[in-house]
């Protein structure tokens, strides 16, 4: 068992948020396959404060998804403590404030991965966020901006002292993006620094990566992203390793199809079909990678509309 504050989690094995990625029927499928916690797309807090529908719709969380967390981002601390209880009305066991996301239309705005930059407006944030939150808060941060501003370790230790109950850490800069290999290293260095738990993300493609993480780092959690996408199989694999040393379980390309179209079932529940159908094309092509005649596949998802296209050309790879 691992704990974040009160939050009690079947294993320390996370699905990291991210953003068109983890709407709630694919972490509904990655608790299936074993995810101990999973979080939501990262949700403007200044939208939220303008009560805007499609931003209060991110905020549902149905039963097959729990234990979830609820990522909001923004830079303006009263603004952050004031959507603080609305965030996490939907049953959220968690609240986590975003400090990595590197990406232009986020950062460009003193927002994400922009914080790690300003330390005092961290340090309010948290403060104030903690303060009005009625579940316990985590942060999730990366390496630095730049190579020539790395202070994780810094940023972390303000985010204990403002009460946080865990710290994520992306061991890439911002400036890095995604690409590039990440530092495992800035995650043992912030683990070595800090009382509570800390949280490790970034280049988790396999059990094996999982298990040589926790080894190197010593941190109390591995967080999932890329590496689930199209592959929530990663998750039972992990524990797996981690429970017997073997992997064991490797999924046919049955499975794959089974599971693909059980979360396009969910996502159409959600969303209606003409949006999920759309939406899915990026998540069966991530399914399907690395099969055969994956190429041309990928290629008569982007025309399907409905499900019985999706179903129809699935069935010609198998």
């Amino acid at each position: 068992m691992f704990k974040i504050g009160s939050v009690a989690l079947d294993n320390n094995i996370l699905l990291a948020p991210m953003a068109g990625v983890a709407d709630g029927a694919f972490r509904a499928i990655c608790r299936k396959f074993g995810c101990a916690l999973t979080y939501t797309e990262m949700v403007s807090a200044k939208a939220l404060s303008f009560q805007d529908a499609k931003t209060c719709r991110m905020l549902k969380i149905d039963d097959a998804e729990k234990p979830c967390g609820v990522q909001i981002f923004g830079s303006e601390p009263e603004v952050m403590a004031r959507v603080a209880r609305d965030a996490v009305v939907g049953g959220a066991a968690l609240l986590d404030i975003n400090m990595g996301c590197p990406m232009p239309k986020v950062a460009d705005h003193g927002d994400g991965a922009a914080l790690m930059r300003n330390p005092d407006l961290v340090a309010k944030i948290v403060h104030a966020v903690v303060r009005a939150a009625c579940v316990p808060v985590t942060v999730k941060i990366r390496k630095g901006w730049d190579e020539q501003s790395i202070n994780a370790v810094e940023v972390a230790k303000i985010a204990q002292e403002n009460g946080a109950a865990a710290v994520a850490v992306h061991g890439r800069t911002r400036q890095q993006m995604y690409t590039g290999k990440a530092d495992w290293g800035i995650i043992k260095a912030v683990k070595d620094a800090l009382g509570i738990p800390v949280i490790g993300n970034g280049d988790i493609f396999a059990a094996e990566d999982a298990l040589k993480m926790l080894e190197l780092t010593g941190c109390d959690a591995v967080m999932v992203g890329r590496g689930a996408q199209g592959n929530p199989f990663i998750f039972r694999q992990i524990n797996a390793l981690l429970q017997t040393g073997s992997v064991m379980y490797m999924p046919t390309l049955q499975d794959k199809i089974q599971t693909l179209l059980e979360q396009v079932s969910l996502m159409i529940a959600q969303k209606g079909e003409y949006i999920a159908i759309r939406e899915a094309r990026k998540h069966a092509a991530w399914y399907l990678k690395g099969e055969r005649n994956s190429a041309r596949v990928r290629g008569e998802l982007n025309h399907a509309g409905t499900l019985a296209d999706l179903k129809k050309i699935l069935q010609t790879v198998l």
